[in-house]
């Protein structure tokens, strides 16, 4: 592993102060144990209940484990060592401990020690984060995760006297699905599949992804669905879904077909409540991946540099979660910041395109937009997607289709009605307008006492006023404008 490469240099070269920020302190002690065996040093270790120990060799200094009397034991050491201390940064707020310990980093009348400060996330003094080096702890490889599935099987099978009934394609699968995560959750996700059924097999990778996403999405910024399947069957948007079926495969496995580069994303422009997002549904249904959506508007922070950190947190979780489709939802609402939010839509503008440009995982974007002229022009040049789709008003026979599909999803026999003429009079209606008034018309029908037929259902229909009508001059305006600059979705 390379990390152990790295911390052997870095003990070797003495370096006198690392940060590692984790919660799986068993990962740095394992690490630790390979680094002596190349960099020859003791090993110790401290907690605020064990005190001081050495773990390479059985010895104990006997000191409370206050910080004073610690730092008093590791300056007493002459043999240059290795110290690991858990959670100790918290204990560092007095001025005299503060001096102790910059005295041992900075060597002064002590050994050449190196001190590693381990903690879920270790804040230090600035005088102290001068001096430190902090040390990133890769997560467990697929080997590891391999290993960590095996010791879970063995141990549910000395517990229970009876073996794991493990599909073994399907283990793998679960290995690969594991990346990204600590050992501990590795290990807390596999448990659980474990005990569930005794069994491993395809039915659990929706359970685990559903649990993995929940890992990494501890900020509530992102959305998840993984069962995408049905998403593929929605009405309109059929050049979308050509254009996805295309490429599903190069997506997928980009080794297929090496002289292809594979999809990174497309731009879907569109009047409001026309499908965009069901068309970014059906492009994560067409390429059989889950969907994962972010919303711009809960990125934004009052505070200096959170909002940036939060678009980094949730682009970093996403890629973890590959392959899928990240959907960014009305995407002008969260770029289009004026001249008073101190440059923060700029900046998140900019590490956005940069990820979009420099991204190596199977990570396809889907960006939805209402307002073309809100979005910035860097967005928009070629290049920045494989292609803009505009998703306009519903056609006659699309129409159609919408009506059969909201009125059997409300256990409706559609073919009791006249699709046509639904069709003819919802004229300029959205596929969202559509929905509300067989909405409308199941109200005005329960109201009387009868069941939904054709007559009650037009008039709802006259009875709305489509937005076609009410914002006529804008929709028209984006429609013209889509005009030979965008591919259209149906």
């Amino acid at each position: 592993m390379n990390e152990l490469q790295d911390l052997t240099t870095l003990v070797r070269a003495s370096t006198p102060l690392l940060v590692i920020e984790t919660v799986d302190e068993q990962r740095v002690i394992e690490c630790f144990r390979h680094v002596i065996a190349q960099a020859l040093h003791p090993l110790w270790r401290w907690t605020l209940t064990d005190g001081l120990t050495r773990l390479d060799f059985a010895q104990e200094i006997k000191v409370p484990p206050d910080v004073t009397a610690t730092l008093d034991a590791i300056r007493a050491q002459n043999e240059r060592g290795i110290f690991l201390l858990f959670d100790f940064d918290g204990l560092l707020g007095y001025a005299m401990s503060l001096r102790q310990f910059r005295e041992i980093v900075q060597r002064q009348r002590s050994a050449a020690h190196t001190i590693v400060l381990v903690g879920a996330k270790v804040e230090l003094p600035d005088e102290l984060e001068a001096l430190a080096l902090r040390v990133p702890l890769s997560l467990p490889d697929i080997k590891e995760l391999a290993g960590i599935l095996r010791g879970e099987a063995a141990a549910w099978q000395r517990e229970q006297g009876r073996n794991v009934d493990v599909d073994n394609d399907a283990a793998r699968t679960i290995v690969r699905n594991l990346l990204g995560l600590s050992a501990p959750d590795a290990r807390r996700i596999v448990r659980k599949l474990i005990y569930n059924d005794g069994a491993l097999n395809q039915a659990d990778l929706p359970e685990l992804m559903q649990a993995k996403f929940d890992l990494l999405n501890r900020s509530g910024l992102l959305h998840y669905e993984y069962a995408t399947a049905s998403f593929a069957d929605v009405a309109g948007v059929r050049r979308v879904r050509e254009w996805v079926q295309r490429r599903r495969a190069v997506f997928l496995d980009p080794s297929t077909t090496p002289t292809l580069d594979p999809p990174k994303g497309v731009l879907l422009l569109g009047v409001q409540g026309c499908g965009k997002s069901l068309a970014s549904k059906a492009i994560a249904g067409g390429f059989g991946v889950p969907l994962v959506r972010l919303d711009f508007g809960t990125l934004y922070d009052k505070y200096q540099g959170e909002t940036e950190k939060n678009l980094r947190e949730a682009l970093a979780s996403t890629e973890l979660l590959a392959p899928c489709v990240l959907w960014i939802d009305e995407i002008e609402k969260g770029l289009a910041g004026g001249g008073d939010d101190g440059g923060v839509s700029r900046r998140v503008l900019g590490y956005l395109l940069t990820w979009m440009a420099e991204r190596k995982a199977k990570v396809f974007v889907v960006a939805t937009a209402n307002a073309v002229d809100e979005l910035p022009a860097e967005l928009l040049r070629k290049g920045r997607f494989d292609e803009i789709f505009f998703v306009d008003l519903p056609t006659e026979p699309v129409r159609a289709d919408i009506f059969a599909m909201h009125l059997t999803r409300r256990k409706l026999d559609p073919t009791t009605f006249d699709l046509p003429a639904l069709a003819q009079t919802a004229d300029g209606f959205s596929g969202a307008e559509i929905e509300q008034a067989i909405v409308s018309a199941l109200y005005d029908a329960a109201g009387n006492n009868t069941p939904l037929d054709q007559a009650t259902l037009i008039a709802a229909l006259k009875q709305t006023r489509p937005l076609s009508v009410l914002m006529r001059e804008k929709v028209e305006a984006l429609r013209t404008w889509a005009q030979g600059r965008c591919v259209g979705a149906d």
